[in-house]
């Protein structure tokens, strides 16, 4: 549906109903209009993406430049495209398709969806404990893991997103019961937008120290509107010195059990928390491979300090595994450390 010559959808659906393409103006104005907002200009590869089937209606896109199709070529059979970008094909989606079906007398029954979501806890651990579960029939309980989170996804085939919904409800009680403290959230919740919306409520702020992430820790909250309410800044103390310097991390202290260390992951959390005046000071230290690691500190070993109200200190170590990646290790420990956070704060 793009502009390259490998782009093909569009012209291979006209050519097997053996209709003609055509150029459609409206598409044409719609792109140029987009592509001048951008400072671009268009481009006569562009205008291969305004071509349809003759007879087709067009699935407008909001977002990007490359529209879809809403064609019924012969009675019994309608065709919807869509572009793979996420973004696009979702919005187009539900602002066109879904109404279009719907007006034409589909989906009078729904499947509705919901999520929970669970750090701390293996999803074959979790499956364990909910065999009965995830035999159901309607709704259904669908187990995921990716990158250390473990998803259930329960879903409900109704006549309505309301009675689906009344069918979900007494399976996510019993599915949060099970999970307890392991379960965080729901849906587009994330554990970053958890762990903010508890600073909030209880008018707390944060602030980070990052060696092994990088930022990434950092990255996570600030992906958060109005994140800057409660998290105050971080220090990518990459290199000693500069943990020394900017954190008052304790030069003996790093020369006698090294930087990836309870001890120094416990300084920086103080050292942040002091220097930014945060109310909780969380910090990451650790190897993210795939070199540097030792038989006594092998890659994947990860602390994660944190240091909150009244001098309270505390540190834990993680064994990510040495046969993860480096993508991976980074990721799932900034996840770890708002997720202890997220723990500690729920014991105010």
């Amino acid at each position: 549906m793009g502009p390259t010559p490998d782009d093909l959808t569009t012209e291979t659906i006209a050519d097997f109903f053996d209709v003609p393409l055509i150029e459609r103006s409206e598409i044409l104005e719609d792109m140029a209009q987009k592509f001048a907002l951008r400072g671009r200009t268009l481009t006569p590869s562009n205008r291969k993406q305004a071509l349809l089937p003759t007879g087709a209606d067009i699935l407008p896109n909001p977002v990007g430049s490359a529209p879809g199709l809403i064609w019924q070529p012969r009675p019994g059979l309608t065709l919807l495209t869509f572009p793979g970008v996420p973004t696009e094909m979702q919005r187009m989606w539900q602002e066109t398709a879904v109404p279009f079906l719907q007006r034409q007398g589909w989906g009078q029954r729904t499947i509705y969806s919901r999520t929970l979501k669970y750090w701390g806890i293996a999803e074959s651990a979790l499956a364990e404990q909910i065999p009965t579960l995830l035999a159901l029939e309607n709704p259904t309980v669908a187990p995921y893991a990716n990158y250390g989170e473990v998803k259930l996804r329960i879903s409900a085939r109704a006549a309505s997103d309301a009675a689906a919904q009344v069918l979900i409800a007494p399976i996510e009680q019993q599915l949060r019961a099970v999970g307890g403290l392991d379960c965080y959230g729901a849906d587009d919740e994330t554990l970053a937008t958890v762990v903010g919306k508890q600073l909030q409520t209880r008018e707390m702020t944060l602030a980070v120290a990052e060696s092994c992430t990088g930022g990434g820790l950092g990255h996570l909250l600030t992906e958060v509107p109005g994140s800057s309410q409660y998290f105050l800044g971080g220090v990518i103390a990459y290199e000693n010195s500069v943990k020394e310097t900017l954190l008052g991390v304790d030069a003996g202290v790093l020369a006698q059990v090294g930087a990836v260390s309870r001890e120094v992951a416990q300084q920086m959390a103080v050292g942040v928390r002091s220097r930014l005046g945060a109310t909780w000071g969380l910090s990451i230290t650790g190897i993210a491979g795939p070199d540097g690691g030792t038989p006594e500190k092998p890659v994947g070993l990860v602390y994660i300090g944190l240091a909150g109200p009244g001098a309270s200190v505390t540190s834990f170590e993680h064994r990510f595994g040495s046969q993860r990646s480096r993508p991976v290790i980074r990721r799932v420990s900034a996840c770890s450390a708002l997720d202890h956070l997220r723990r500690q704060l729920l014991q105010k």
